[in-house]
């Protein structure tokens, strides 16, 4: 893939071209809008199209509308309307006042149609949908509609009744009367309203007849002064109806449409309908999943609003599709924790240690710096004692390769504490090693050896004495192949086995012992880690892996 450098704006570009002296909108405040439709969980390509929106008014001290797109009936929910305000807040950005609804604007949406018919812009269709289709034509035939010229009485009696519920569904349509003949199919004579005698989660049973988007959201945006309508690049050819819609309804104001790339991930699909299978077929534990693109799954994993505004920011805004790698994403969320996280000790895969030389009874305590890049994140106390846990793999019984951790006769730094060498190991009736033997040199306390004699590595450790048990979630990618969404793929069996592992009866600091959400933690050589906001309490805590520490983003060149 491409570099990923910070570049300038298009979208920027324009909006200054726009309110500069002589512009379309001189001397106003921009204005934009966020209008995601509630029918599932924000994710992590919708983060880009919110971040641009609220961005771009936050950049030029404008404002920016939070509304919800409810035109479509069948699908929205309370529950979805909750989490995207509340996701949004999360990433550090406000409304206001300025909270609205699509369905809001029924009865306007109404009223504007009615005004099309009456100018003989509109019109009553009764093409079935199998019809409409088989009379669309192609790019050598214009499309029929042998309605098209229905008196205005007409179509204005018949558009009334369907309101009125007089219809069942699909017997008739509301169409705009534009160009059969348009090269751009959007435009031959687009359906603007259509009959569906559905409950609506705000507005009841007051409706039958509901608008099309391409209908509805231009006079949205114009109803709320909006100036900069940004969109994703899939409406570029819905840009001359959503104009057509404002320029010929008496709404009084003409927003801008301006496009732009979808965010596109690798080893991730962003579809709606494919998270939501993903959750309803229970392949994940819910919208909240660690390994779901969700913002409410990344904010559980561990994900922190600043690593996320920068990955978008970075990432930038472009006219042309592309794909960025999922570990540009770890990469951003390793910077920040790097500087923020607190340095805890734990042990994932625990093997005892026992200092055979250490008296008895002994307890010490040693501080221990919370962020070596951090000065005023201080130190915390960390016992000490005879009967330590250490890591399973950070010893050998026979040296192998360039392995300079634990192994008979060698000598290793217990992390601000002693430095010990191993003697030996006890191991069980299969064969099995159980407990690692070592003894410690008194004089080295917090380290350093009194004759200066080098000591090639540092593990880490846990007072066996003071520490508490932990189950380890590490994640992974929830695909295997790099392109789940691709065309002619069963994204399902993308699916990666190993995307989940989790370990229990690990060992942690005492200190984590309150740990909570959103707090998050450098487990030293593991990664980075935090509560897990739903299953961790102070009787069993659970941590989830949020990133490595390996960073694998390499930028191309």
């Amino acid at each position: 893939m491409a570099e990923i450098t910070e570049s300038k704006n298009f979208i920027h570009a324009f909006i200054d071209e726009d309110i500069a002296e002589g512009g379309q909108f001189e001397g106003m405040t921009v204005h934009t809008r966020f209008p995601p439709e509630p029918n599932g969980y924000l994710h992590i390509g919708h983060c880009k199209a919110l971040i641009i929106d609220f961005g771009t008014a936050e950049k030029y001290g404008g404002m920016c509308n939070l509304r919800m797109d409810d035109t479509n009936p069948t699908k929205e929910d309370v529950e979805f309307v909750d989490a995207i305000r509340e996701d949004i807040h999360w990433l550090g950005f406000d409304w206001g006042d300025r909270f609205f609804y699509g369905s809001d604007y029924f009865e306007k949406d109404y009223e504007y149609a009615v005004e099309l018919i009456k100018k003989g812009l509109a019109y009553v269709c009764e093409l079935t949908p199998e019809q409409f289709k088989e009379y669309r034509g192609d790019l050598q035939h214009p499309a029929i509609s042998p309605y098209r010229d229905r008196p205005i009485e007409e179509s204005l009696d018949l558009f009334r009744r369907m309101r009125e519920g007089e219809f069942e569904d699909n017997r008739y349509t509301l169409r705009a009367k534009i160009d059969l003949t348009s090269g751009n199919f959007n435009m031959r004579d687009p359906v603007i309203y259509r009959i569906r005698h559905m409950h609506h989660h705000r507005q009841g049973d007051k409706w039958c007849i509901y608008p099309m988007y391409d209908f509805a959201h231009p006079i949205q945006d114009a109803l709320e002064g909006i100036t900069h309508s940004l969109c994703s690049l899939e409406f570029e050819n819905h840009r001359a109806l959503y104009n057509w819609v404002v320029e010929h309804v008496s709404v009084p104001h003409h927003p801008r449409q301006i496009e732009f790339a979808r965010l596109g991930i690798d080893h991730t699909v962003l579809s709606k309908r494919k998270l939501r299978a993903l959750v309803e077929n229970n392949y994940v534990s819910g919208w909240d999943d660690p390994r779901m693109p969700t913002l409410c799954g990344l904010r559980r994993r561990g994900y922190t609003p600043k690593s996320i505004r920068n990955f978008c920011d970075r990432v930038g805004v472009a006219k042309s599709p592309n794909t960025i790698e999922f570990a540009f994403l770890e990469h951003c969320l390793r910077e920040d924790l790097n500087e923020t996280a607190t340095r805890v000790m734990a042990v994932l895969k625990p093997i005892k240690l026992t200092i055979t030389n250490y008296p008895e009874g002994k307890s010490e305590i040693f501080q221990v710096e919370n962020n070596s890049l951090d000065e005023s994140a201080g130190y915390r106390d960390v016992t000490f004692s005879r009967n330590l846990w250490i890591e399973a793999d950070d010893f050998m019984e026979e040296k192998v390769g360039k392995f300079f951790r634990m192994f008979p006769g060698n000598e290793v730094r217990l992390k601000g504490a002693y430095v010990v060498k191993c003697t030996g190991c006890v191991k069980d009736e299969n064969g099995n090693v159980v407990e690692v033997l070592c003894e410690y040199d008194p004089e080295s306390r917090g380290g350093d050896t009194a004759d200066g004699r080098k000591v090639k590595s540092t593990i880490h450790w846990v007072d066996a004495a003071n520490c508490c048990d932990a189950e380890i979630r590490l994640y992974d990618n929830l695909f295997d192949d790099p392109d789940p969404d691709a065309a002619g793929k069963d994204f399902l069996a993308c699916m990666n086995p190993h995307s989940l592992e989790i370990l229990s009866d690990c060992k942690v600091e005492a200190s984590l012992k309150d740990a909570k959400a959103p707090s998050s933690f450098q487990f030293m050589r593991q990664g980075y880690f935090c509560p897990d906001s739903k299953d961790s309490s102070p009787e069993h805590l659970v941590f989830n892996r949020s990133v490595s520490l390996k960073d694998s983003f390499k930028p191309g060149k």
